[in-house]
């Protein structure tokens, strides 16, 4: 017996797909009107900064607009500096978990694993921020010092004499790894979780150990992941505020010495200097601009990267 759906009833379910991806695709206008919005408001309030001090701006060091000597490079510097050392960091400790959680651990501490590392990306960074500067900077002291002393012919490890070791962009990009190491591990244990699983059922059963698995099967496939994740993770390195702005005295300079006291962030800088006015404000907001597409163009090509690679179109790819 054949059992004939009113047309009503039949349409269910393509009427509600049309209006979920309608829902979906005014979401993902809305949040490409906003970053527009954000863009043109940046480039508006800038442009007195950029007039006082045309391409100079990213070729000058110092930022100071009581001497109408406003520059991004020094920020733009330590920025960069202190994103690169959390990656460093982060990167290889998500690998590490994330191949733990994925190829290792039991089902029960897999999933708790798995919450707990999504549970530090839910601590405030005004909280990592005060832990760094109340606790970890004064521990690291020790290590910088013996650093310096082993390894001072290698120029980031170098540094002047009777210097300090405190608020270095050293200690600031370990405490920004803290936040960079959830995003990042999730991005990558989600990849590892799509590994095709007869692939790996065969590298096993051609007599290889489970480390020579992952190592031919897991990790080539992961690739464009680990890449697309450890950038992404540097997005989120470049854009930290609250806790560089404790961390570092945000004073803008170009030094090789990480280890030692000074350093500057565009964020912090910003955050510290919010109450600014006139030639200053723009040139704070100038500065937000390099960094808004400075942050941008480091997340699209993340994007792109895992777009493109095996892991990101799928498992039957």
């Amino acid at each position: 017996m054949t059992v004939v759906l009113p047309r009503a009833v039949a349409d269910l379910p393509s009427r509600a797909d049309r209006a979920f991806r309608r829902v979906t695709t005014g979401a993902g206008l809305a949040m490409l009107a906003i970053l527009v919005v954000i863009g043109f408001f940046l480039v508006y309030r800038s442009g007195p900064a950029f007039e006082a001090s045309g391409f100079g701006f990213f070729t000058t060091i110092k930022f100071d607009a009581a001497n109408s000597a406003l520059g991004v490079l020094g920020l733009l510097y330590g920025t960069v500096v202190v994103a690169l050392i959390a990656v460093c960091v982060a990167v290889p400790l998500s690998i590490l978990a994330a191949l733990y959680i994925t190829e290792y651990a039991s089902g029960r501490l897999r999933g708790f694993l798995t919450g707990l590392v999504d549970l530090l990306a839910a601590i405030p960074s005004l909280l990592y921020g005060l832990w760094g500067f109340s606790f970890l900077g004064p521990q690291v002291v020790p290590v910088s010092a013996w650093l310096t002393d082993n390894f001072g012919w290698f120029p980031p490890f170098a540094h002047k004499e009777n210097t300090l070791f405190l608020n270095s962009m050293f200690i600031a990009g370990l405490i920004v790894s803290l936040m960079v190491l959830p995003i990042t591990t999730s991005v990558i244990r989600e990849v590892f979780t799509q590994t095709p699983p007869g692939e790996k059922e065969a590298a096993l059963a051609l007599g290889s150990t489970r480390w020579g698995m992952v190592k031919t099967v897991v990790l080539p496939f992961g690739r464009g992941g680990i890449i697309g994740g450890s950038m992404l993770g540097l997005g989120r390195a470049l854009g930290e505020t609250i806790a560089v702005s404790l961390l570092l005295p945000q004073v803008p300079q170009i030094t090789t010495h990480v280890l030692q006291f000074g350093g500057a962030t565009i964020s912090g800088f910003i955050a510290n200097n919010s109450g600014a006015s006139g030639l200053a404000l723009s040139g704070l907001m100038a500065a937000g601009l390099v960094l808004f597409v400075f942050t941008l163009a480091t997340n699209f090509t993340a994007s792109v990267i895992i777009s493109r690679s095996r892991s990101g179109a799928g498992v039957d790819a």
